[in-house]
């Protein structure tokens, strides 16, 4: 879309400044006068995925105060960007009419890097067949996991009775700065072309990698397992979410959950071994601001001993208390949020797809070894009454992951699932929104929506692109 990247300028500059962390030849990129992207030979392309902007997604990060844990809280909440207030309140128009869409910026730039070696490293100079594939193969996943990322905002959430009508995002297989007037395949297209990019990638994917940054097989076969799990196809999912678990012991760097019970700093993306495949976005919500809190009901999740209370605090960050009694704010510790694909994440959706399955003893021994992780070992056990019973334990693997990711932004992906969900369906108008006053009443209350369950694109991209359907 011409002008959601506006990248004829940027996508040059950023791949010339590929990555301090790589050495660049001389020769690694020439720049020809429409300002297109040159590179020749199999380690120029190679080099291109270590691109930071491939790995820092910045403002992508919507899914945050759209979340239904969270409470707004003033005075802090009428200080916050205005993108902020107006996602919160689940606003139709999120930008003003001259305004691009933070949703749009990386992840397009993005794209046009990922077909760029999809459509060119076969015929790149130099290296041996089997590297330019694997190569490849890293980009196709990459440009999956950035189809998934963009179906999940503009698209509803995948339905076997509408999807195939449902509207979704355009599909875009070329690298062209100057393509416009795109319209929308629909979902159930954007899920197939996701899918057939993983199926095609898999077999060429390494199995180590030198870094997290780069894209393993277990990350392609994780990342197909999710997108299984959130088209229903659980029967699918399941060896693949398998394989991966198993696969983490070979990756060639350290990768598993950390152990809070021996305690817990927050990391650099490119250390975290939570992190199979890093990717991170900006959220001083869940560290330094203070207009979001967690909901009562939420922190009461929580177990006295759950070792994740230590990363909230139950005052402001200016040590004031809240004026609504139970509410905490969460301070990870760092300004990123993780959100490529993450060991937790795994772990969590494991035990889903075998309790969906109705193996209900593997689910919850995959959700005890992940609990032992976040709490004393005395406390991990699901309690019995639950364990056998599929649909409370569901209930509960999806009130775990919100113990794990409130205000991480993964609530609002699950919100979007259980709207649809086969087996514990949640009415959308279930999801409310509350903004309290500095003496505790009420400001305002804000009721989620179907229409709302997806953004819309900004009047940039409505536009530069005339036959391109919005959302309402």
């Amino acid at each position: 879309m011409k002008l959601i990247y506006k990248i004829h300028f940027k996508v040059v500059l950023l791949s010339l400044s590929i990555l301090a962390v790589v050495s660049c030849s001389d020769e690694f990129l020439e720049v020809i006068p429409k300002g297109k992207l040159v590179a020749e030979k199999t380690v120029d392309y190679h080099k291109m995925l270590y691109n930071l902007d491939l790995i820092n997604m910045m403002q992508t990060n919507a899914q945050v105060p759209l979340s239904e844990e969270l409470l707004g809280m003033e005075l802090y909440f009428s200080n916050a960007a205005l993108r902020t207030q107006k996602l919160y309140r689940w606003e139709a128009d999120i930008y003003d009419a001259e305004e691009n869409a933070q949703e749009l910026e990386l992840t397009m730039e993005n794209l046009y890097i990922f077909n760029k070696i999809i459509n060119e490293v076969m015929d790149a100079t130099e290296g041996t067949e089997q590297q330019k594939l694997s190569i490849q193969a890293e980009a196709r996943v990459g440009r999956a996991w950035n189809y998934f990322l963009l179906i999940n905002y503009y698209g509803l959430p995948y339905n076997e009775a509408t999807s195939s009508t449902d509207p979704g995002f355009p599909l875009i297989e070329k690298a062209d700065l100057v393509a416009s007037d795109f319209q929308r395949a629909t979902v159930k297209e954007i899920y197939d072309f996701i899918e057939e990019d993983l199926l095609a990638a898999i077999p060429y994917l390494p199995t180590a990698v030198e870094s997290r940054l780069r894209m393993s097989v277990v990350a392609g076969k994780a990342l197909l397992g999710k997108v299984y799990v959130f088209r229903h196809e659980f029967e699918k999912a399941r060896p693949l979410l398998e394989e991966a678990i198993a696969g983490m012991n070979n990756m060639g760097v350290e990768v598993g959950l950390y152990d809070y019970n021996v305690g817990y700093s927050a990391q650099l993306t490119v250390n975290d071994i939570e992190n199979i495949y890093a990717k991170q976005f900006i959220n001083n919500w869940a560290n330094s601001v203070g207009e979001f809190v967690i909901k009562p009901e939420v922190a009461d999740m929580y177990g006295e001993n759950d070792l994740r209370l230590n990363q909230y605090s139950s005052t402001a960050r200016d040590g004031s208390p809240y004026p609504v009694e139970g509410v905490l704010r969460r301070v990870r510790g760092t300004g990123q949020t993780q959100f490529g694909v993450l060991v937790p994440d795994l772990y969590l959706l494991n035990a889903e797809v075998k309790c969906r399955l109705n193996d209900l003893q593997g689910a919850v021994e995959d959700l005890e070894y992940f609990r032992q992780h976040r709490m004393p070992e005395e406390d991990k056990e699901v309690p019995a009454a639950i364990a056998s019973d599929q649909v409370e334990l569901l209930n509960f693997i999806f009130e775990e992951r919100l113990r794990e990711f409130a205000v991480l932004g993964e609530r609002w992906w699950d919100i979007r699932r259980l709207t649809v969900d086969p087996l514990i369906p949640a009415p959308v108008s279930s999801y409310t929104h509350t903004v309290y006053n500095a003496d505790g009443t009420v400001q305002g209350e804000y009721q989620l929506t179907r229409e709302r369950l997806v953004l819309k694109f900004p009047q940039t991209v409505m536009d530069q692109n005339p036959n391109l359907q919005n959302n309402e």
